[in-house]
């Protein structure tokens, strides 16, 4: 130690290593988790805290949830919203998986066939909405071109509270089948081919060497795409606006037979400004997409050893 000027000057230590790496660790973990702060977690406190309170008054107040109870409009979206993940995430996966397994048989160009299919899921989603929309069109559309020329009755489609909801569904499931088909091709060729020449000697036939082998080990697989796509299917709104909007169109009808929560959601908050309510049916949606996610770890969740 050295005195001087009546001030004592320890010698410095310095950092160790692994002390370092962890500080600048941190320091980089810290822009994403305030990023996520900021974006994710401060909003949705400051929404549930706004679904207790009433536009135009001040104080706690339930009212919004009780509302929501004797709202026929609401229940009406939830049903559509659990009948979209009904009928799309079930044939998406089987739809993906069927084409999953057709591009591992071939054995050239995969590379098209991987390009060709998951364009739709690539492809601008107000972009895509609109092509369908046309489609769909009761006047010039294709489709009832095609039905015309085959002397079938032409249908409403998107203007038939009937037929809407499954119109929008059928366009669902097309454009998700593309990003199903890329991750089951991953599942697949993460398979080691050595089960598959082992149930060849046995004798087994290629349905139970899919049952006994493919099947259980793309659990994973199939898990990840259940959740995934349950969550997109009870989110589901871009579409339903493009489809259903515009000049000649209400969002979320005919008849509000096409409406998801979030479509309900968004008309409450940024056509009606009721904020508070809305704030209310991001809460219940919340919840929603908790329990459901929950539910399908619970029962898909399982284990995949041979």
């Amino acid at each position: 130690m050295k005195f001087g000027g009546g001030l004592m000057e320890a010698r410095k230590v310095p950092m160790k290593m692994h002390t370092r790496q962890a500080m600048i660790a941190y320091v980089f973990l810290s822009i994403p988790l305030l990023f996520f702060l900021g974006i994710r977690i401060l909003p949705t406190v400051y929404a549930f805290i706004m679904s207790f309170s009433v536009q135009d008054a001040d104080g706690f107040s339930i009212e919004n949830y009780v509302r929501l109870l004797h709202d026929p409009i609401f229940w009406r979206s939830v049903w559509n919203t659990f009948l979209y993940l009904i009928i799309t995430v079930p044939l998406q996966l089987v739809f993906g998986l069927l084409i999953a397994l057709g591009i591992e048989q071939v054995t050239r160009f995969k590379w098209f066939y991987r390009i060709v299919f998951f364009l739709p899921y690539m492809t601008s989603i107000v972009a895509v909405s609109w092509v369908w929309r046309l489609m769909y069109d009761s006047n010039i559309g294709v489709l009832n071109q095609i039905l015309k020329a085959l002397h079938i009755p032409q249908q409403g489609w998107l203007s038939d509270p009937d037929q809407a909801l499954f119109a929008v569904s059928a366009m669902l499931i097309w454009q998700m089948t593309g990003f199903a088909m890329l991750i089951f091709l991953a599942g697949l060729q993460a398979i080691p081919r050595q089960y598959y020449e082992a149930a060849e000697i046995d004798g087994a036939s290629k349905w139970k060497s899919f049952w006994k082998i493919t099947f259980p080990l793309l659990n994973p697989t199939i898990l990840f795409l259940t959740v995934i796509g349950a969550i997109q299917s009870l989110q589901t709104f871009t579409q339903i606006v493009n489809l259903t909007g515009g000049s000649s169109g209400s969002i979320g009808g005919p008849l509000h037979s096409t409406s998801s929560i979030v479509v309900y959601m968004y008309k409450q908050g940024f056509r009606d400004y009721n904020m508070e309510y809305a704030s209310a049916i991001t809460v219940v949606l919340f919840i929603m997409i908790m329990i459901v996610t929950l539910i399908q770890l619970k029962v898909l969740n399982r284990n995949t050893d041979l």
